[in-house]
């Protein structure tokens, strides 16, 4: 959403003069990247060089995309050469604020984002070989296995009017989102008590990996956490092959645990919930038409997992 606002020239000559100011920076052009729904994204072409420039407005993803700036420098500086290097300021600072925005710099990489069978080995080596980076005391929430995510979620749909199209929404699939709530509660008694292992987790890899030339990457690592692989493998249980395959990343790289059902049913339902808050945050913060999004996000993609998570007991 916040990747359909339109920019005015002056918005942009306001940013080039920011970039060349607080990083050296002197762009011979600027044209807007691949846009995403939280942040506001460009690429800036210099005469020896190109760079990803991300902004994030949302006020809730400020403070997670803020925090992940130290992690993705300290995975680079652990010899992790598969995720775009952040560009510093002229003091040193990893990131800056620009009207109200975090912003960030990144070298620029080329290829495409894809999603399939072929993209999946190569994604869970990288996570894996991620997993074994030390932590070395980075300051990240942990995974705790809660009920946040549907406690932040049902305190949204009581704020809204009572004539809301979005609390209407919600009603028609209140059976659903019941459910859901239900088995989140389940799988949260079940995961709370034992945390471990924990390790540096992305969080939407697969829809992040980027192909060039036959090499791989991740990128996006706005919303980092510590917590078990299943963050990062929930969205592919309903695939035997996919979970062989990151069962199988996890011992090429000498880390002795196999994925969990129990996880990923928990992560599935949390992240349902989770999803459904990020779309109201935004919609608080911009509008936009949610009332008629939503029926595609209940239908969508998530439901296929959905239904499979609900088999686990």
């Amino acid at each position: 959403m916040y990747g359909n606002v339109k920019r005015s020239n002056e918005y942009t000559r306001l940013l080039l003069d920011f970039i060349q100011r607080e990083y050296g920076i002197e762009a011979i052009g600027i044209i807007p990247a691949k846009r995403s729904y939280y942040g506001e994204t460009w690429q800036l072409d210099t005469a020896y060089a190109s760079y990803f420039i991300k902004l994030v407005y949302s006020a809730a993803h400020k403070i997670i995309y803020e925090r992940s700036f130290p992690v993705i420098q300290h995975i680079c500086d652990c010899g992790i050469d598969f995720i775009s290097r952040i560009k510093k300021t002229r003091g040193g600072c990893l990131s800056a604020q620009f009207d109200g925005a975090v912003l960030g710099i990144f070298d620029w990489i080329d290829g495409e984002t894809r999603q399939d069978e072929t993209t999946k080995s190569p994604e869970y080596q990288m996570l894996a070989k991620i997993y074994n980076v030390p932590t070395n005391g980075l300051i990240l929430p942990s995974e705790d296995f809660s009920l946040e995510s549907v406690n932040i979620f049902y305190g949204q749909w009581k704020s809204l009017p009572s004539n809301s199209q979005i609390r209407e929404v919600f009603k028609r699939y209140g059976a659903k989102i019941e459910h859901c709530a239900e088995r989140l509660q389940v799988f949260s008694e079940r995961c709370k008590n034992d945390l471990l292992p924990l390790f540096i987790t992305h969080g939407d890899a697969g829809a992040n990996v980027m192909i060039h030339n036959g090499q791989y990457r991740i990128v996006d690592w706005d919303n980092p956490i510590l917590a078990p692989p299943e963050r990062d493998a929930w969205f592919c249980q309903q695939w035997d092959w996919a979970m062989d395959a990151f069962n199988k990343a996890l011992r090429q790289e000498g880390i002795n645990y196999t994925l969990r059902p129990e996880r990923l049913a928990y992560c599935c339902y949390d992240m349902f919930f989770r999803y459904l808050t990020w779309h109201m945050e935004t919609y608080y913060e911009i509008g936009g038409n949610l009332a008629e999004d939503l029926p595609d996000y209940f239908n969508g993609w998530i439901d296929d997992t959905i239904k499979y998570a609900d088999n686990i007991y």
